[in-house]
């Protein structure tokens, strides 16, 4: 009898007969794949390069059912097992060697119910599967930033992005969701059934259960919104950022300001001398009218004297996707992060410091403005805790040749060092990286209740190859 080696929950191998393989495959709509079979390297892929990992087999669910069937399996036979919705996951987090891959990546449906203002998403979609349906009618989620960005892995981590400020984090906009627990049963959970694990799950991970469907409150946003980057050159940097944090103390909660640091890219609106020199990038967008936007956006103009401006009305959608080229798979990536609720001027002159020398051409140093409607939010309202922020950091080393490794990560690692002293101590738990243990940091204060929902639901600790909360 045939048999294929596959990793237990103790870590150990273990020889599977392939038999019992063929009976999952009769069980379910999706495909059973292993190593040497067609597609078996194309699925298994996720967007960060730096992960090439093989699992011993990938199970790709097309609804619950399938789902369900898959965690009972593993559960029988004590598999050690992942869960890939998307595969953004800058950790690598969805892919291990010798594991199972239970792989979300085909349920991508999403349906839209205007009258009630509502969106359910599979676990599969992405942000642009999302905006797609819901900019028909004129709606949106507040979600992140690019468009291929999963929509679980986004909410489950909080999930941020332009309309944060006005609307709140992805998570706060959850109405409910489908999941599938560690026993392999389907739990509905909402505010009113399976409370505990609908506040968990609003920013605590994949720790609980795999989510396989989401519904969200949706809100009117654009079509059009006034929105887009100015560009200042780099020598200009120090003063802009000062002006940038004056200007956020006092702009509303519609308008949503980026500071970027980075080589500057071939944009249309960019002057081709310009290409690859270092610059600061003021990318923004108003939730709102487009007249009262372009006032706000108009003070953007006067912190120095820019290169070039591409401030006007654009489609929402085709805004979410404006970043895309700069964030496509089969790079290496490799990420620090912190939280800020100041910048204050030693931190203004390290991110200028460390700018000047970006390790790579790719690479970039982001402060996202949070504040706003995520601030007005009670720290305990759900397992996301960051509600004091202003500021979100994000280091971000991205190249494509593996003899950049050490220089790039290197370079990360010292960064994030400097600018430490300025930081709260808490992190977006999506922003950390493979070789950080910052779970404490990034549930603060909500750790100890997620650990005892984790003991309710899943007490053996079954999903734990993610940012792991120990159950307790």
């Amino acid at each position: 009898m045939e048999k294929f080696q596959i990793y237990t929950l103790d870590d150990k191998p273990k020889k599977l007969d392939k038999t019992e393989l063929d009976a999952l495959r009769q069980g379910i709509r999706g495909q059973v794949i292993l190593p040497g079979e067609d597609d078996y390297h194309q699925v298994r892929k996720i967007w960060n390069a730096m992960f090439d990992r093989h699992p011993a087999v990938i199970v790709r669910c097309r609804g619950t059912a399938d789902v369900i069937q898959a965690v009972r399996f593993a559960r029988k036979h004590k598999l050690l097992t992942s869960v890939r919705g998307a595969g953004h996951n800058i950790a690598g987090k969805s892919l291990f060697d010798g594991a199972m891959l239970i792989d979300l990546s085909l349920m991508t449906a999403v349906q839209v119910d205007p009258d009630a203002l509502e969106v359910t998403a599979g676990a599969g979609a992405t942000l642009g599967d999302v905006d797609h349906e819901t900019q028909a009618y004129g709606l949106a989620v507040p979600m992140g930033i690019n468009s291929t960005t999963g929509v679980a892995g986004l909410t489950l981590g909080g999930g941020f992005g332009w309309l944060s400020r006005s609307l709140g984090l992805t998570a706060d906009n959850l109405l409910a969701a489908e999941v599938v627990t560690a026993a392999g049963e389907r739990l509905s959970c909402s505010a009113h059934h399976y409370a505990d694990l609908f506040w968990a799950i609003r920013g605590g991970g994949g720790n609980f259960g795999i989510v396989t469907s989401f519904k969200f409150k949706l809100h009117p946003v654009g079509p059009e919104v006034m929105s887009g980057a100015i560009v200042y050159p780099f020598d200009q940097a120090k003063f802009v950022l000062q002006a940038y944090r004056q200007f956020c103390r006092n702009c509303p909660d519609a308008l949503s300001v980026w500071a970027v640091f980075r080589d500057a890219p071939p944009l249309p609106f960019l002057p081709k001398a310009v290409h690859g020199t270092k610059v600061l990038i003021l990318a923004a967008l108003y939730n709102g009218d487009l007249k009262e936007g372009d006032k706000w956006l108009a003070q953007l103009r006067k912190f120095g004297t820019p290169i070039a401006d591409g401030f006007a009305p654009h489609p929402f959608g085709a805004f979410q996707q404006a970043f895309d080229p700069l964030l496509t798979p089969g790079a290496r990536n490799y990420w620090k992060s912190h939280n800020f609720t100041s910048l204050e001027d030693g931190l203004i002159d390290a991110l200028v410091d460390y700018a000047a020398r970006l390790p790579s051409p790719q690479s970039e140093i982001f402060l996202a403005q949070m504040g706003g409607a995520t601030n007005r939010v009670a720290a305990d309202a759900c397992a996301y805790p960051h509600r004091d922020v202003e500021f979100i950091m994000n280091v971000h080393t991205r190249w494509d040749d593996t003899e950049q490794d050490d220089v790039c990560v290197e370079w990360a690692r010292e960064f994030y060092q400097a600018t430490k002293p300025f930081a709260t101590g808490g992190v977006y738990v999506n922003f950390i990286s493979e070789d950080e243990d910052r779970v404490q940091g990034a549930y603060g204060s909500n750790l100890a209740r997620l650990a005892t929902v984790k003991a309710k639901y899943d007490p053996d600790n079954f999903f734990r190859l993610n940012q792991n909360i120990a159950p307790q």
